[in-house]
């Protein structure tokens, strides 16, 4: 899920072709419920955006792990780790 609008998610995934549905929330309902919208700095220059997270939520609807600031290196063995646990 992105702050980005469907038009730009749709693009992207043309783009890499991707088998999945992307998630948009351009107003930050979501991100803000999650406590994922916060204020960032970059260069000095303060912003609002969304911390890259991943929650782990199972059938039954349940959050199972949470996963805050996340790199992109490892991560996705941490989350396979979680969802195998």
């Amino acid at each position: 899920m992105s702050l980005d609008d469907k038009e730009s998610h749709q693009k992207f995934i043309k783009k890499f072709d991707l088998p999945f549905t992307l998630l948009s929330d351009v107003e930050a309902t979501v991100s803000k419920a999650y406590s994922c919208y916060k204020e960032k700095n970059m260069y000095g220059r303060k912003y609002w955006g969304i911390e890259r997270s991943t929650f782990v939520i199972d059938q039954a609807g349940k959050l199972k792990a949470i996963f805050r600031k996340v790199k992109v290196d490892g991560h996705a063995d941490d989350v396979l780790a979680a969802l195998k646990a």
